[in-house]
């Protein structure tokens, strides 16, 4: 991971909805000094409506999304000092889009069973994403892949954003084999 302060990996926290995405990586940003985007406030209006009426974004309405990520992962990584991305990053070729900016670019892959991400949605208020969309993200849900530079946390016993901010630093933080 990119040193406090310093370094230009941009780190993309990815997982279905109501996986912490967005906690977690406001966290992991503050913790290593380098700015965080919500990538659900780059949606636009007509997706966050189609979300909340309970129909799933397609490959075409996501493109303009995806595009605005894209954009913002080249600008935080040529400013020499990283950030942190909360993304869904659903599909490889979502992910492959981000790397080809050629950007040092990194997934956080919070994966969780369904059952707990909807226990998690059903509690939070003033989100757009209901969890009648759950089946849709899991049926297009492409978990990082091991040529993907990256890891992958379970988090299904993990209940606060602490605890799983411990884990990422444990995972990220041990030796390879």
């Amino acid at each position: 991971m990119a040193e406090r302060g310093g370094g230009s990996r941009v780190v993309i926290v990815m997982g279905v909805s109501g996986s912490g995405k967005s906690t977690v990586g406001a966290r992991l940003a503050d913790l290593l000094g380098v700015p965080f985007l919500e990538g659900d406030d780059l949606h636009s209006a007509s997706n966050r409506v189609k979300m909340a009426s309970g129909h799933p974004l397609d490959d075409a309405d996501r493109r303009s999304w995806l595009a605005a990520i894209t954009e913002w992962i080249r600008t935080t990584a040529s400013s020499g000092h990283g950030g942190v991305a909360a993304c869904s990053a659903l599909k490889r070729a979502y992910r492959d889009q981000f790397r080809r900016t050629g950007a040092n670019v990194w997934f956080l892959y919070l994966a969780l069973d369904r059952e707990v991400a909807e226990k998690r949605m059903t509690r939070r208020r003033g989100h757009f994403m209901p969890p009648g969309l759950l089946d849709s993200q899991y049926a297009t849900l492409e978990p990082l892949h091991a040529d993907e530079p990256g890891v992958t946390i379970g988090v299904n016993g993990l209940e606060s954003p602490e605890e799983v901010l411990a884990a990422v630093v444990r995972a990220v933080s041990a030796p390879e084999r």
